[in-house]
């Protein structure tokens, strides 16, 4: 419980009608779970407006309606406050609510398209391997230090977001590790929040079915380094383009990291191999458990932000020797007959080229490449001939199958790939609507030797049909396929 007036101070409303010496029982942006007394703030939301609820809500007897447009009528005893934007509003009020959680503990976001979750939880992982408590904020699983939480959304809403940062806070957190995404700085999910740095990965495309325009995508990016404070750092990759737009206006200390020029952090990789790599870190050896050029990139950012987070620099750099794949990247299985199967999230044109080229790298060009792969429904149709094109000109056999097809039928989405493809490389590809089916088909088909890539859905154990999420893991998949060799 909280007095109204306390509450306002973290927002700039434009007008209050009714007043603010009363108490605050809970806060809430869903009309559904709102209480009596407590107050509600109606958010324009991509499906539907909260707006059309403040009638019901203020019929229940809440306490206060936050909102962008005042109803036409009011109800006695309800404080209405209207603000300019009422999703950047419940970011500041949760915050409030939950007692400014970010400021009790040093919290890091991580933006990018791709290795937003590997960079995140490796940073989760190297603070824990310093002796310290923490939390991380991932796609693949919530955790405050060692509980685990689990995770709707890569960044999930500002109630729920600060809800968990508080929990780690009574645990004793000294550190939390977040991922950000675009939508979530789009929509002010963040809002509120204190970071004590960021780091930006890459821009490559994706969620245009949201953003429309990669410059939109971008921006969204960049609004998370424009929000930093100036005592916190912002680490971005030099070698992507996007890399320097993100620190043009940002007020927090610049670092940068690369692979291939003068950084403050740079890597270099020596030699590596499907299981490992040898990397070079500031002029430092180190040999790490993790394959390909995009991971050198994440483990980079991983040294430098550790760094720049307070770690000790010798024991990071030992440290990243123990460090371990997240689940669903690049994760190898190996079979008793000398076939390799890789799992990985990639599920857009650029993630798709870094492990099929990573992998081409190491088998070489005799070595046989498989590549497993779909695309989701409901999401951006552009890229569906683009990640067939991508995978087919790496492979030498390709199976198309489904991903999530989610409301759209997977024959039509495997249709629409199949407009990225030559004659020659439709000859090398496989169509099977089933991916359990593809996955074994691929498998049987692979010789010795051969590197089985089944790529799009990583860590997630479910296939979403028409709404429902039916169980479905690639990496049980895989590993039963092998058994079957």
């Amino acid at each position: 419980m909280l007095k109204l007036s306390n509450l306002l101070s973290a927002i700039k409303p434009l007008e209050i009608i009714g007043g603010t010496d009363k108490n605050i029982v809970g806060l809430s942006s869903d009309s559904r779970n709102v209480e009596k007394e407590g107050m509600f703030v109606a958010v324009r939301g991509v499906t539907t407006d909260g707006h059309k609820y403040i009638p019901v809500v203020a019929s229940a007897h809440v306490g206060a309606i936050v909102c962008e447009t005042l109803p036409a009528s009011f109800q006695q005893g309800v404080t209405y406050i209207r603000v300019e934007n009422s999703a950047e509003a419940l970011g500041n009020l949760a915050s409030a609510w939950f007692g400014y959680p970010s400021t009790k503990l040093k919290l890091v976001g991580v933006t990018g398209t791709n290795g937003k979750t590997t960079t995140a939880t490796l940073l989760y992982e190297m603070a824990r391997m310093e002796g310290y408590k923490a939390g991380l904020l991932s796609t693949v699983c919530n955790y405050i230090d060692s509980v685990a939480v689990a995770s709707t959304h890569t960044t999930p809403d500002p109630i729920s977001l600060n809800s968990l940062l508080a929990r780690m806070v009574a645990e004793g957190c000294d550190y939390a590790f977040m991922e950000v995404s675009s939508h979530a700085a789009a929509q002010h999910r963040i809002a509120g929040l204190k970071f004590a740095g960021g780091v930006f990965s890459n821009l490559t495309r994706d969620h245009l079915d949201y953003h429309g325009t990669v410059e939109n995508y971008m921006n969204a990016k960049k609004s998370f380094f424009d929000m930093l404070l100036p005592d916190a750092f912002a680490l971005v990759n030099a070698d992507d383009k996007a890399g320097a737009y993100m620190l043009q206006n940002t007020r927090a200390r610049k670092y940068t990291y690369s692979l291939r020029r003068d950084a403050d952090f740079r890597g270099r990789i020596v030699e590596q191999r499907l299981d490992g790599t040898l990397l070079m870190l500031n002029g430092r050896e180190v040999e790490v458990q993790f394959t390909g050029k995009f991971n050198a990139y994440n483990l980079t950012a991983v040294y430098g932000a550790a760094i720049l987070t307070g770690f000790n620099p010798e024991e990071v750099l030992v440290n990243m020797s123990r460090l371990v794949p997240v689940a669903g990247r690049f994760q190898t299985f190996r079979s008793d007959k000398g076939v390799t199967a890789i799992v990985d999230y990639a599920h857009t044109p650029d993630a798709l080229v870094n492990v099929l080229d990573t992998i081409r790298e190491v088998v070489g060009q005799t070595g046989e490449v498989i590549t497993v792969v779909g695309c989701g429904g409901d999401r951006d149709h552009g890229k569906r001939p683009m990640m067939a094109h991508e995978a087919a000109i790496r492979s030498d056999k390709l199976f198309l199958t489904s991903d999530n097809p989610r409301t759209e039928a997977p024959e039509a989405i495997i249709a629409q790939m199949k407009e990225g493809l030559t004659p020659d490389q439709l000859r090398a590809t496989l169509c099977i609507t089933d991916r359990r089916e593809a996955i074994r088909a691929a498998i049987q088909s692979a010789k010795p030797g051969a590197v089985v890539l089944v790529a799009g859905k990583g860590h997630e154990p479910y296939q979403e049909i028409n709404g429902v999420r039916h169980h479905f893991d690639d990496r049980e998949e895989v590993a039963a396929a092998l058994g079957e060799l």
